[in-house]
């Protein structure tokens, strides 16, 4: 079942992020790219940087180029792409090697990057994810994006502080009288036919 994208109150943020969108099936790509940057701008965020990429298979390229040279370093990347199947499987490769890249791209260099690269099975799917207001995902996208810097922000202060140190713990010491009289010795003595 499909879910609303829901109003989220706008914390203000500042950070900077960059939105990667391809140009290809522009119509439903640009109004995730629109969705994306009101929801930053309502967010207050400082920067917002937008790279266009002729298609989807291109994004992972240009988002591994802005995480790496970026400075100051990067909130968050997001990245819109449309792909349609078709009849041949070559939309889904497309998919499939996009997400895998992307996903590997977060954990290289430790920033949020928001997957927003779709594959639809036909442009009825798309118009309700991508050009209304209800269900769209650029909007969505943004919105994990601004969760995310939050929650990278807040590990680098979890991590800089010094911690408690977690030591195992230790079993605490059985009382001797425990273990003469208690009821594990009672079965004990019963089975040695005490």
């Amino acid at each position: 079942m499909l879910k609303r994208v829901q109003q989220t109150k706008a914390r203000t943020t500042g950070g900077r992020f960059a939105i990667v969108a391809a140009k290809y099936n522009g119509r439903y790509v640009d109004s995730m790219l629109r969705a994306a940057r009101r929801e930053f701008a309502g967010a207050g965020v400082e920067q917002t940087v937008v790279v266009r990429v002729p298609g989807s298979f291109e994004i992972p390229a240009v988002a591994a180029k802005l995480a790496q040279a970026h400075r100051p370093p990067l909130s968050a990347i997001v990245c819109f792409g449309v792909i349609f199947q078709g009849e041949t499987s070559h939309a889904q490769h497309i998919g499939d090697a996009v997400s895998h890249a992307l996903a590997q791209l977060q954990i290289d260099y430790r920033l949020p990057v928001i997957h927003g690269v779709f594959v639809f099975q036909n442009p009825q799917q798309a118009r309700v994810r991508c050009l209304g207001t209800k269900h769209n995902r650029g909007r969505e996208a943004a919105q994990t994006a601004l969760a995310m810097a939050r929650v990278m922000a807040g590990l680098g202060t979890v991590l800089d502080e010094p911690g408690p140190v977690l030591r195992p713990r230790r079993r605490a010491p059985i009382a001797r009288r425990e273990l003469q009289n208690g009821p594990g010795a009672r079965a004990v003595k019963r089975r040695k036919g005490q």
